[in-house]
């Protein structure tokens, strides 16, 4: 299901009208309860302790972002072991199944080299149609030749072949680990409070220091988060910089 977080753009751009609305809002308290007397000792330890509890909950979600973004990136690293790896072992099978084998593998690297560039859903589902059929083909040559020789070798040959499908695997489950929506929701919530209890204090002390600051600080703090969360949007993104040197160092004739 789409995310408004997959495009950190919009993410900012909601994240500042929401923070308008919240602005308008205080407002709108501050002439309903201003002839109220306010504890201005109380309210302003209330007003830390909130902006305490959202720079946390801010830090501890761009962590989780972070470790995801790292997730991504080492199985980028190990599924480019797995391909280079099975693309020695290949040498094991036979001339005849090695020389079927080797194309195969090396338009499975390319076509991963793709998913891990491709922006769009269309573009993804076409290059996972692309990879089931390369990865049958490549499965029935190996597992063809493991029942006809069941040796070591061939146990060898068949493992490297699965663990380059496993690894893809890990891949596409790293992918999908975002950050929960029942998070964002939180800090969107804590967030506009905070902006409310800020407007209030202002209006009630007739004085503002820069109003719109802690807006668009915090409006591009969460565009930051989303943009490292998001696989795929924003300009922070997992590039196939191991595949692309695996590509680069296989031997140009077997292309």
């Amino acid at each position: 299901m789409p995310r408004l977080t997959d495009h950190p753009a919009y993410t900012f751009l909601a994240c500042l009208i929401l923070f308008w609305l919240a602005s308008i809002i205080s407002r709108v308290l501050y002439r309903r309860f201003h002839k109220t007397e306010p504890d201005t000792e109380n309210y302003t330890l209330l007003l830390g302790a909130v902006l305490s509890i959202l720079g946390l909950l801010i830090g501890f979600t761009f962590s989780m972002a972070v470790s995801r973004y790292d997730m991504r990136k080492n199985y980028e690293e190990e599924e480019a072991n797995a391909i280079g790896t099975e693309w020695l072992r290949l040498d094991l099978l036979p001339a005849e199944q090695a020389a079927g084998a080797k194309p195969l593998l090396r338009n499975y690297l390319d076509q991963r080299i793709l998913w891990y560039r491709a922006h769009s859903e269309e573009e993804v589902e076409k290059i996972d149609t692309d990879l089931n059929i390369l990865q049958d083909k490549l499965w029935l040559i190996v597992s063809t030749q493991a029942r006809n020789s069941q040796t070591p070798v061939m146990q060898l040959v068949a493992s490297g072949m699965n663990d380059v499908f496993n690894s893809a695997g890990y891949t596409q489950a790293a992918w999908w680990n975002r950050i929960p929506r029942s998070a964002w929701l939180l800090l969107l919530v804590l967030a506009a409070s905070c902006i409310v209890m800020i407007g209030f204090r202002n209006h009630a002390l007739k004085k503002a220091t820069f109003p719109w600051l802690l807006p668009v600080v915090l409006s591009f703090a969460f565009a930051l988060i989303a943009d490292i969360d998001s696989p795929r949007g924003g300009m922070i993104r997992i590039q196939p910089q191991n595949m692309l040197s695996l590509d680069e160092s296989l031997p140009s004739a077997n292309k």
